[in-house]
Formats: structure tokens, sequence, C-alpha cells
């Protein structure tokens, strides 16, 4: 019986908290910031959150912002994160809270992340008397933009004496009503390349006289896929995309040289580790054997996302205990990235999405698109999920 009546106290709050939620989550929209550049943003929740009362708040990083509540007796430590950032995308939807800021737009659903966490945080300080232990509430900056903000609050300190992490993210994808987790990886590491091939340029008449660097490059390319079709174990998840070719600029001439950029999506660390080899190995041999040279960079950006078991098995039981197992649904890893892996690196953690989308209602561009949107009603789902696994994760009963 006690596990009802508190249930029902945590489902009465999350109603108090229902408009409120929503009206943060509009008034972040109309004034998006993008990353590393969140001072307003980090302002309104710094504001919003001394409201709560009984709340030790800092600034772990110039647009960051860290929410510390402290039970009444010891306990474990949780960390629940949402991210603030928003991209450099024009707005075209036509609802009342627009975008006001030309060129940024909440094109991902981090205003939702932001509110839903402002609304588990003020459940939360009215059930202190509830909490053994302690919760952070991590307002993240700047995840759309490597090398990120989690690993600069990680590094200063925000995940000091933290026992599990708990992540999510509102999918216009995804049903809403639908609550989404998985088991080990769930998202891709993302790396990117740069290749310069040098040959040697000249007039299009005399082709002998050059060492073109288009032919050699696009033989590059070509090789490339070798790494993902004969490199690697055929089970293991890899992908490998050329995004960029750039060389010459007149209709007759040879160029010297040509520039290749592209992107890597993979799961396992260790096949993360050895592509960089595999790639520089494949255009040194074709650059040397047509006589050209060439120039390689290859930079690591997020790390997969990989749940912990103990963790999401915790998370799975709080879906199916507080939204029923019909809104339960297991996902396969996506070569999305996300860089929440930065706080799974130093603690166990999982990472949930919670589904946003309502095709009856119009709700149905992916992320990162100009007329990206939310059903709001599943701002209330992801502030019932960060109250009921705060519980479950702290080992309380209720």
């Amino acid at each position: 019986m006690y596990w009802v009546s508190q249930t029902i106290m945590i489902h009465d709050l999350i109603e108090t908290v229902k408009d409120q939620v929503i009206g943060w989550r509009r008034y972040l929209h109309m004034y998006p910031e993008l990353s590393f550049e969140e001072v307003k943003t980090a302002q309104f929740v710094y504001e919003t959150l001394q409201t709560f009362g009984d709340l030790e708040i800092s600034r772990p990083t110039k647009t960051s912002i860290m929410a510390r509540l402290i039970g009444q007796q010891p306990g474990k430590v949780i960390a629940l994160r949402a991210d603030m950032d928003a991209l450099p995308i024009e707005e075209e939807n036509d609802f009342d809270f627009v975008s006001k800021n030309s060129g940024a737009m909440h094109a991902c659903g981090h205003d939702g992340h932001t509110a839903m966490l402002l609304g588990a945080a003020k459940i939360l300080t009215q059930l202190k008397d509830h909490i053994k232990g302690e919760v952070r509430f991590l307002f993240q900056h700047a995840e759309e933009l490597p090398p990120g903000g989690a690993q600069e609050m990680v590094k200063a300190g925000v995940l000091d004496g933290v026992d599990k992490v708990i992540g999510t993210h509102l999918l216009s994808t995804l049903p809403l009503g639908k609550i989404g987790l998985g088991y080990g990886p769930v998202m891709a590491g993302a790396d990117t390349f740069n290749i310069t091939v040098v040959g040697k340029g000249g007039h299009a008449s005399q082709p002998e006289l050059t060492v073109d660097p288009i032919a050699i490059g696009t033989q590059v390319v070509s090789n490339l896929q070798h790494i993902v079709s004969r490199y690697r174990d055929a089970q293991e998840a890899l992908v490998i995309s050329v995004t960029q070719f750039h060389a010459g600029s007149a209709i007759n001439v040879i160029p010297s040289k040509v520039s290749i950029g592209g992107s890597i999506r993979s799961f396992n660390p260790e096949l993360r580790e050895k592509i960089p080899n595999f790639i520089e190995r494949i255009i040194k041999g074709i650059t040397e054997a047509h006589g050209a040279t060439y120039e390689f960079d290859y930079q690591f950006g997020y790390a997969p996302t990989i749940n912990d078991e103990e963790v999401t098995r915790l998370m799975d039981e709080t879906v199916c205990e507080v939204f029923g197992e019909e809104s339960r649904e297991i996902l396969k890893p996506i070569m999305g990235s996300e860089d929440f892996s930065a706080f799974q690196k130093v603690v166990p953690g999982s990472y949930i999405v919670i589904g946003a989308r309502n095709e009856e209602k119009g709700i149905i561009y992916p992320h990162h698109h100009p007329k990206f949107t939310i059903d709001e009603q599943a701002l209330q789902n992801g502030v019932k999920l960060f109250v009921h696994a705060t519980f479950k994760m702290l080992n309380l009963t209720y």
C-alpha cells in the first residue's frame, strides 16, 4: 500500500507541474542558443532552480548548470542529465512560440529535455524527506558540437562520487506513449577524417606530364569501402561515408591536389581504434603506387553510447512498472551519436528515449529538420520517468 500511495503522490505532483513544464519548453524554444553559447539559457535554468529551494546550484562550466539535492540520510548518488543547446537551423514552423533568434532552432528536442529535468527537479525537491542519498541534476551545454559539453562537465567534477547516471532523449520517430531502451550499444561513435592527395598538376591535354590527384583520389574513395566489406567481422556494424571531394577550379586543368573528407560510425571500441590505421594503409599504398604524396588527419569524436546492463535493467523495470509493458520498446542500435557517452565512460549509465511522434497532429518531422517539433504530452512522460527512476536507482521503497 505504501508503494501505491507514494505513486499516487508522485502522479499528483507531476500534474501540478505539467503546465509549467510546457511553458518552460516553449520559452526555451523561442530563445534557442547554439553550442557553447547557452548564456541566457543557463541563466534561465539557474534562476528557475533557485525558486525550488533545497538545491545547491553551481556552474561547472560557463554555460552549464549542476544542482544537488541532498537527502536527509546518506545513500547512493544518482545523476540525471539534460542537454540545452540548439542547432544552426532556420525554423519553418508557424506556431506561436517559434524561434525568435534568427539562424538558431531547437530542432532536436533539447528545449524539452531541459524542461523535463526542471520539472523532475521541482518534484524531487518536494519529496526530499523521502530521499536517502543525493540526486544531481546536470544541465549540459554543447551536445551538438564536438568535442561536446559532457567531457567538459566530467573534467569539472560533476560525476565525482556519482554511482549511476541517466540520460533521456525525446524521439520524433517513436510514437507518443512509447519508451525506448536498449542493452549494450545504443548509439554509435562518430569520428571524422580528412585526406589530401598531393600530385602534380598540368594541362588536361597532357596528362602524361602530371600526377593526377583526381584519378588517385577516386581510387582512395573506392578502396575505403574495402574496410567495411573485407577488414572487419561481417556482424560488426561499421559505416564509412565519404562526404566531401574537392578538386580543381578550371575545366581544362588537372589540379595539383584533392581534398577528401568523411565520417566514420562504429560501436566496437576495439574496431574503432583500428580504423585510422586501416585508412592510412590504403592511402599510402595507392599514392605511393602512382607517385603522389598525402596528408591524413583523423579526429576521434563522440565515443559509442553503451548502456550499462544493470542500470538499464533497473530502467526497464521502472518503465514496465510505471508505464506498463505495452509502452516498453526495445530499440536496435542506431548510427547517430551522442556525447552522453562521456558520462558513461566514468559512471555506469543508461540512455533512454521517449516517444514524441504524433502523426494525427502532423508531428512527423525528423530531428534536425526545420519543421521538427514534439507532442508536448511526451514532456509529462519524461518527468515521470526521471522521478520514478530516481527512486528506483536510489533503491528506495516507494
